[in-house]
């Protein structure tokens, strides 16, 4: 029995060694096969999609992008021209109320100035009564002279008679030297009345010097009066008011600021090579168009105009220049003085170039160009402008598809799935697409021309604007543009411009 036992286990252990021998074979042959499958089957290269464009030759017309302000060159400051007491003001003399040329804004106690004009008028009247009169007396001094001179010359005539009747012996010495006594009598007495005609006519033009005083004064008395109401010289916006009902005004007290909103103009600074592209051959700046761009909260304002001067000085310790360009507005729009406005300045033109994004060039101007075998080759192209998110190149390999963004891990040599981005010949920087991918997974796009400050930065940004001279409504506006997740690339530019951070 026991024997027969250790038999059966025996056997037992013989049939579980040969399965286990037979599992093994199996397993080893099945992991050479599919190790020979596995080498027989073509490995597959990686392939990237890539968005592309047409690298076109184009006539392009540069844009400078400058910061400055609004400012206005046709402002009033009302005064006061005479004193007194306000006694009527105007419903719109207030801040920011627009006035039309012509209307009433306030007006000065008249009684002091029509006392002015009304002794004015009396004393012109006094001096023209003295005028008539010395006309009048001129014109009797006249008739005397002419009695006189015709008495003179009956008494030469008497005394010629006289004369002859003494050569005759009918007359004595006696009566000769009494007629000539009377002639001399007579022509003493005419020269008085000569004097007197004189007198009369000096007399005159010292009357006429007298009324010309008289009514210079009256006109002056009268202007008095006559800005005891102070109207709007033009159309425009107040500012400054200070004036109220019963305050005594003094002359020359300013009380109001006039602004003209049509006369705009905004004034930028440049650097030394911006302002040198804005000449012409003859080194004279060029009136070269401009647009002028105002952020309101999500609506930007466009304006359009042109260079109109620049500076007459360079500020102390500044480089470049500071240009002024004059802006096509009418009354009413919305910009004002002190408004601080991005400037975008076309420049004259460049031919043979390329208008393409930054992204697609490194900084020694490497583009990346997609063969003919759908593998990427590398390019140089000469960098002639930077315009925030876009460059203007030569010496581009035209006609051929560029990459528009070059991405880390693209290179020359890599298979690439192209594309395209815009079939009207302008290249656009792919705002709403990834420009570059692996074609095993798909990244969300950032939205076009918007860019996510991190954490640093936004720091860096925030204690920069808190050491600015800035005031509190322009930090508070730009603080709450950081606060946002996402902020426009131009938005990011102007807020460094204003603050002087860089990152």
């Amino acid at each position: 029995m026991g024997f027969l036992t250790r038999g059966l286990v025996g056997l037992a252990l013989i049939a579980l060694m040969a399965v286990s021998v037979g599992y093994g074979v199996y397993r080893v042959a099945e992991a050479v096969t599919t190790k020979e499958e596995a080498r027989g089957a073509p490995a597959r290269e990686r392939s990237y999609a890539v968005n592309v464009a047409p690298l076109q030759a184009q006539t392009v017309r540069p844009v400078t992008t400058a910061y400055g302000e609004i400012e206005t060159w046709r402002a009033l400051q009302i005064r006061a021209s005479s004193e007194g007491r306000i006694v009527d003001i105007a419903g719109k003399f207030r801040d920011g109320a627009a006035v039309e040329q012509g209307d009433l804004l306030l007006r000065i106690d008249p009684a002091v100035a029509e006392f002015a004009v009304l002794d004015a008028e009396a004393a012109l009247a006094d001096a023209e009564s003295q005028k008539a009169e010395a006309e009048e007396a001129i014109v009797g001094a006249e008739q005397e002279l002419v009695a006189a001179r015709r008495q003179l010359e009956l008494r030469r005539q008497a005394l010629n008679r006289q004369t002859q009747l003494l050569e005759k012996g009918y007359a004595t010495m006696v009566q000769v030297e009494s007629e000539e006594l009377s002639v001399a009598a007579l022509e003493q007495a005419l020269n008085n009345r000569l004097q007197s005609v004189i007198t009369a006519r000096k007399r005159i033009e010292r009357m006429d010097l007298g009324v010309e005083r008289a009514r210079i004064a009256r006109d002056e008395a009268r202007r008095i009066l006559a800005e005891t109401t102070i109207e709007a010289p033009f159309d425009g916006y107040l500012d400054q008011v200070d004036a109220t009902l019963g305050r005594r005004a003094t002359p020359s007290e300013a009380l109001a600021y006039l602004i003209d909103p049509a006369a705009l103009e905004v004034r930028f600074n440049l650097s030394t090579d911006q302002y040198a592209r804005l000449l012409d051959p003859s080194g004279q700046l060029v009136e070269a168009p401009v647009s002028v761009f105002l952020e309101l909260g999500p609506r930007t304002i466009e304006v359009g105009g042109q260079i109109d001067r620049v500076a007459a000085t360079v500020m102390d310790g500044g480089a470049g220049r500071t240009v002024f360009a004059s802006l096509d507005v009418d009354t009413g729009t919305v910009l004002r003085p002190g408004d601080f406005v991005t400037i975008r300045i076309e420049e004259p033109a460049l031919t043979g170039v390329a208008d393409i994004p930054a992204t697609a060039v490194t900084e020694d101007g490497s583009i990346l160009v997609v063969n003919a075998d759908s593998r990427l080759d590398e390019d140089t192209v000469t960098i002639l402008r930077r315009m925030g998110s876009r460059l203007i190149v030569s010496d581009a390999p035209f006609g051929a598809d560029i990459v528009l963004e070059r991405l880390p891990h693209l290179g020359p040599g890599l298979k690439v799935t192209s594309n395209p981005v815009n079939g009207e010949g302008r290249l656009h920087d792919g705002g709403g697409l990834p420009t570059a991918r692996p074609e095993a997974g798909t990244d969300g796009g950032k939205q076009a021309g918007m860019v996510a400050l991190g954490p640093d930065r936004r720091k860096a940004l925030r204690d920069a604007l808190q050491a600015s001279p800035l005031d509190a409504a322009a930090k508070t506006e730009i603080l709450d543009l950081l606060d946002a997740p996402m902020m426009s690339v131009e938005s990011l530019a102007r807020i460094e411009a204003q603050i002087g951070q860089r990152g």
